[in-house]
């Protein structure tokens, strides 16, 4: 009797297991001739996923441009496998209206209607994103067959078992219906997971429901039932960035409200009486930078000049751990600096006092942080309000303090009408430089530098410090969001609490209280939102497989020993290579975790065409990784039945 096909399962369906699966269907002509039978694991949709799905307000978008949105391993991509060219959202909408893509199913009228208002600067509904994926992981699918057929599977994975029968290993996944896979790989791919609240939240969410009030720990914002939250309600929100974007969309749109143009440009919210009063806060106070709508004019930067592959082999050769902010984020810094700089001198030589090419050959000699960099801009570019600052930029209020809560209202709205002038105007498209400078190099740290190799501060840094930072200047939402914010404060809708946002419970009143740490200006309110994801925990995680990892010791939560002591990271522990480490260090070769919920540094699910981008990258190890381990077993197996007809 014929073995049966070696199994392969995916716990979790998104975007990352449909570039998994497409990355599978890429190599598996070079290195596994056998039927495999794929199962996916995903109690949503699959291709979308929880995160991107159909069933969430229309008005929610991407912070994309649709034609910076890709599923395809392009050419740029810096992999083993084979290219695979394809396209990117805006074309792909371009082709459905047009024929030219198939297997799209009809589309509501809506979706409709947002394809042919597409354009690659357009930035695309979630709605949309939707469909492009979902069409992706079908043509995913439809490249595996016959060979490699998918069975989806609408449910949730509760635990995992190792097979202890035959040599061969693998695991039993079992389904929260009752199913049990048997699996010879197993992948992990569960996105952003729910927490169950940490101890602060926890007394937050006790204190509202003894007080009658309102509380919404971090969660997807999508999730949240906001409909205790009454009209004219004040609402203390902790939080100003891409969650407190959709919050707003929530709180507002979603109930009814709707913007207008005015012959400024700007926009005007006509209200519907039906939105709470938003008070909103943070650690820097303001929003998430705007997305960039100009175009560079001057030379082209290309890649990184000094956070390089020689440079980092250096440091490596010559030090046993790295340091992110001594040695790494200072190269990290001058190539941003390079690029801001170089678009400024080429694309606007009148706002320098010196050719580009005597700035570049004495920057390049100097280091960031040092005085001799500091004179060189000062003597070579006369206005000050042009000098890159990137402390400055991280926080943009440090060391103000406000005379009262009107100063604080004019410092935050001042800010967002600068950054929209910076960032959508015609004339500063060194800010495009600098974003650009700073995503080469977040796609490349993964690459170049080991993890393993990184001091524990360190790993915690690049996960905390510098993903925040380059979240704030480069994954902001697009201009719009921001204007609705300035529309929505003008209609007294939205209320600013400024820089240092520090929120406490008052028993006597039953009232959150927010304060300003630099002005004193306090806030009550019986509703109180904390807009932000929930950190990822394995020992909090609401997931029911990941708790069951967790709790058999199959994997383990990454620490981190600092000289302020272990320090855990919340996420899935991982290798170099995607495996999940046990609780006792060892390594499990088929059983595989990707994504935010782990210590693998590949981030995103989807990225911009010709970046070489580094979720690809690990898309495609992954896959090679898992049919090379099929094909072992093929050859294993074939050895043994010669053997036993001999």
């Amino acid at each position: 009797m014929p073995a049966s096909p070696p199994s392969v399962v995916f716990v979790g369906g998104g975007p990352r297991t449909a570039g998994i699966l497409e990355r599978l269907a890429a190599n598996r002509p070079e290195l596994f001739s056998g039927s495999m039978d794929i199962h996916v694991v995903e109690p949503h949709t699959a291709g979308s996923g929880r995160i991107w799905g159909y069933r969430q307000h229309p008005g929610l978008m991407l912070n994309s441009a649709a034609a910076d949105v890709t599923m395809f391993t392009d050419a740029s991509v810096q992999c083993e496998g084979p290219a695979a060219e394809g396209p990117a959202l805006a074309d792909w909408a371009a082709g459905v209206l047009d024929g030219s893509v198939a297997d799209v199913p009809e589309l509501p009228a809506g979706l409709r209607w947002q394809l042919k208002e597409l354009a690659g600067t357009t930035f695309p509904t979630r709605q949309l994103q939707s469909a492009y994926l979902e069409w992706f992981f079908r043509r995913a699918v439809a490249q595996l067959a016959p060979g490699a057929p998918v069975t989806v599977h609408r449910d949730t994975a509760v635990g995992l078992e190792a097979v202890t029968e035959d040599d061969a290993g693998g695991y039993l996944v079992r389904l929260a219906g009752g199913t049990a896979l048997r699996a010879d790989v197993v992948v992990t791919a569960l996105g952003h997971t729910d927490s169950l609240p940490d101890a602060a939240s926890a007394a937050w969410a006790d204190f509202a429901a003894r007080h009658g009030g309102f509380h919404a720990a971090p969660s997807y914002t999508s999730d949240v039932d906001y409909s205790p939250i009454r009209a004219g309600q004040d609402v203390i929100v902790a939080g100003m960035g891409l969650a407190f974007v959709d919050l707003l969309v929530l709180l507002t749109e979603g109930r009814g409200g709707r913007f207008e143009d005015t012959p400024d440009g700007g926009l005007r919210y006509l209200t519907s009486g039906a939105e709470p009063r938003i008070w909103a806060g943070s650690r820097r106070g303001v929003p998430y930078h705007s997305k960039i709508s100009s175009t560079l004019r001057g030379e082209p930067a290309g890649a990184p000049r000094f956070f390089t592959a020689g440079a980092i082999d250096a440091l490596l050769a010559d030090h046993g751990e790295l340091d992110f902010r001594t040695q790494l984020w200072p190269l990290i810094a001058k190539d941003a600096g390079y690029g801001y700089y170089r678009e400024l001198f080429t694309g606007y030589p009148e706002r320098a006092s010196i050719g580009w090419d005597e700035f570049a050959g004495r920057f390049a000699a100097v280091d960031w942080y040092s005085q001799e960099r500091r004179r060189l801009v000062a003597e070579s570019v006369p206005d000050p309000e042009l000098h890159l600052d990137l402390e400055q930029l991280d926080h943009p209020f440090a060391g103000r303090s406000f005379s009262g809560l009107d100063e604080v209202q004019d410092a935050v709205t001042g800010y967002i009408e600068n950054d929209l002038r910076l960032r959508t105007g015609p004339d500063h498209s060194e800010t495009l430089a600098l974003f650009t400078a700073l995503l080469k190099v977040y796609m490349d740290l993964g690459r170049l530098v080991p993890p393993e190799r990184l001091t524990s501060r360190s790993q915690q840094d690049v996960h905390g410090w510098w993903h925040g930072f380059f979240s704030f200047v480069d994954s902001g939402p697009p201009p719009r969001r921001l204007r609705e914010m300035l529309a929505l404060h003008r209609a007294g809708v939205l209320r600013f609490l400024g820089p240092g946002l520090q929120v406490t419970a008052e028993e006597e009143s039953g009232r959150f209280v927010a304060c300003q740490a630099g002005s004193g200006v306090t806030v009550a309110a019986t509703a109180f939102i904390e807009a932000r994801l929930p950190a990822p925990s394995v020992d909090r995680s609401a997931n029911p497989l990941v708790r069951q990892l967790h709790r058999a010791g199959i994997g383990a939560g990454q620490q981190l020993l600092s000289a302020d002591g272990l320090h855990s990271t919340g996420r899935l522990l991982v290798s170099e290579h995607n495996e999940l480490l046990s609780s006792v260090g060892e390594r499990q070769p088929r059983l595989f975790g990707v994504g935010p919920g782990t210590s693998g540094w590949g981030a995103g699910a989807f990225a911009r065409p010709g970046t070489n981008a580094a979720p690809f990258r690990e898309n495609d190890a992954l896959a090679r990784r898992i049919l090379t381990i099929l094909a072992g077993d093929q050859v294993r197996q074939q050895g043994a039945t010669a053997s036993r007809k001999a």
